[in-house]
């Protein structure tokens, strides 16, 4: 009895020694039976792997990571994959869902459980009509200079010029109506990051507290700092 005593209390031990990781992402990945599933987040200017699983059979699986403050993190299916090739997602502390197909990887992810990622997929939606109108500014350029319609090319690069300006502006009124969110200082980082100081410098004096101590808070702070003592 005594014996059985001291295993329980060693097990009790272990158990409690064993911290709960901030962050869970339950995944399914259809049509996946063999292979091995990334979790990976960036690391100063490199992607690192926090999680990993080999797969076997079974197409839901979880991985875990710690988590300080809301950030983005990528579910990957290739150790050396692209940015096309990986799923990204804004993670916050908590559970995760993530439904997919091996079929349509990327195209198929369906992401719930962070109001982080809600926030960033309706900036994307905008972004990305914006992006199909440029794509389309460009075949038009394109059909223009073959005919040599000086006067259509330049109405064009034009309002190829204007479509920039918009995006710009886009999101930085996003950003700022989105304040309390970990999306703003993260989108003026990676969306804006070559716009004016006074743009950047707008969204980071409208962030509040908690997001100003967040993960791209600090990012954000740091950088322009950096800019203006390098101007």
């Amino acid at each position: 009895m005594k014996k059985l005593s001291l295993i329980f209390v060693a097990l009790f031990i272990v158990a409690c020694g064993k911290k709960k990781k901030d962050l869970i992402v339950k995944a399914n990945i259809e049509g996946l039976k063999k292979g091995t599933v990334y979790l990976k987040k960036a690391h100063d200017t490199i992607l690192i792997t926090v999680d990993s699983l080999v797969i076997n059979g079974n197409s839901s699986f979880e991985l875990s990571s710690d988590l300080e403050s809301p950030e983005i993190f990528f579910l990957d299916l290739d150790k050396k994959s692209t940015e096309k090739d990986r799923i990204k997602f804004f993670a916050d502390k908590g559970v995760i869902e993530i439904n997919t197909t091996l079929k349509n990887f990327v195209f198929d992810a369906k992401i719930k459980g962070s109001k982080q990622q809600e926030i960033l997929e309706e900036y994307q939606s905008m972004i990305s009509k914006m992006n199909n109108r440029d794509l389309e500014l460009i075949k038009e350029q394109f059909e223009a200079q073959k005919r040599g319609d000086t006067a259509k090319l330049n109405m064009l690069l034009k309002e190829a010029n204007n479509s920039l300006k918009k995006k710009y502006l886009y999101t930085v009124n996003f950003a700022l109506n989105h304040k309390d969110s970990e999306v703003a200082p993260y989108l003026a980082l990676s969306e804006i990051y070559n716009a004016q100081v006074k743009y950047l410098d707008t969204i980071n004096n409208s962030l509040t507290p908690q997001v100003k101590n967040s993960k791209y808070g600090k990012e954000l702070e740091k950088f322009i700092k950096n800019i203006k003592e390098n101007e």
